[in-house]
C-alpha cells in the first residue's frame, strides 16, 4: 500500500472536524507572534478606545495618532509629567498622542509594531487546517497550530483550546470573529492566552457575558458588549468600544 503523504495525513486528520467532530486529533508547533513594544499595551488603537459602566481594566491602554479626547468614559487625570494619564478604571497608565515627549514618539512605534505584528500573523504558510468547522467553530476542542478562514468565524458554544504552556495558536479570519453572548473560549492542559493570537481582518465582537482568551489583533474594530472579558490584549486598527468590561493580559 501506498505511503500517503504528510499533507494527506494532514487532511485524513483534519477530516473529523470538518464534519463537525468534537476534537482535533492532532497538534502543529509553530512560532509565536512578536508583539514588539505592541505587548507593552493591554489596548492600544488608532481612533479611540471608548467605555460605559463598571469596566476595569489592568494594563497600560494608549491612543495613536488620535489625541486623548479619542479616550471617553476614564474620567482621565492627566500626570504632572503630562506624559500619561490615569484613571480609577484602569490598573495602569493611559497614553495619547496628544501629550508630552517621549509620549507620541513611544506611540507611533507601538502602532507600527502592533500593524507589523498583524501582518506576521497575516502572512504565516502552511496551515494546520482551512476553513475548520466551516467557520463555525464552537464545540470544538482545537489543538495547537495555525488555522485560516476565507469566512466569517463564529463561537456559538464554548469552544477549548487546548495544548501546554509553550503551545502557540494563530487564527487567520478573513472575515469577522463573533463569540456569542455568555459562550467562553476556553484554555485547557497549561495554555496560556498570551501564547493565543486571534488575527481578524473584519470586526470581532465579543458578546454580552462571554469570553474570549488571547490576542486579538485587528484591522477593524473590537467591541466588547456588557459583561464581556477579555483575557489578552485588544489591538485595533481603528478603535475599542468597551461596556463593563474585565480586559487583562
Amino acid at each position: 500500500m501506498k505511503a500517503l503523504t504528510n499533507k494527506a495525513w494532514i487532511a485524513l486528520l483534519a477530516l473529523p472536524l470538518a464534519l463537525g467532530a468534537p476534537a482535533l486529533a492532532f497538534a502543529t508547533t509553530i512560532s509565536p507572534v512578536n508583539l514588539r513594544s505592541a505587548a507593552g499595551f493591554v489596548i492600544l488603537a488608532k481612533a479611540g478606545i471608548t467605555t460605559t459602566g463598571a469596566t476595569s481594566i489592568v494594563g497600560n491602554i494608549g491612543v495613536s495618532p488620535i489625541a486623548a479626547t479619542a479616550m471617553t468614559g476614564f474620567a482621565l487625570t492627566l500626570d504632572k509629567s503630562g506624559q500619561f494619564s490615569t484613571s480609577p478604571k484602569v490598573a495602569g497608565k493611559i497614553y495619547a498622542a496628544s501629550y508630552k515627549a517621549p509620549t507620541p514618539n513611544t506611540l507611533t512605534v507601538a502602532v507600527l509594531d502592533m500593524q507589523t505584528a498583524y501582518a506576521d500573523a497575516a502572512s504565516r504558510k502552511n496551515p494546520t487546517a482551512t476553513e475548520l468547522g466551516m467557520g463555525k467553530i464552537g464545540g470544538l476542542k482545537i489543538a495547537s497550530g495555525l488555522y485560516k478562514w476565507s469566512t466569517p468565524v463564529s463561537i456559538a458554544s464554548d469552544v477549548t483550546l487546548s495544548g501546554g504552556k509553550t503551545d502557540v495558536w494563530i487564527f487567520q479570519i478573513a472575515g469577522t470573529l463573533d463569540v456569542s453572548s455568555g459562550k467562553k473560549v476556553i484554555l485547557s492542559g497549561g495554555a496560556l492566552a498570551s501564547n493565543v493570537f486571534w488575527q481578524v481582518a473584519g470586526k470581532t465582537s465579543i458578546g454580552t457575558g462571554a469570553v474570549l482568551n488571547g490576542n486579538v489583533l485587528d484591522a477593524t474594530a473590537i467591541a466588547i458588549s456588557t459583561g464581556g472579558k477579555l483575557n489578552g490584549r485588544a489591538l485595533a486598527q481603528t478603535a475599542v468600544t468597551l461596556d463593563a468590561n474585565a480586559v487583562q493580559k
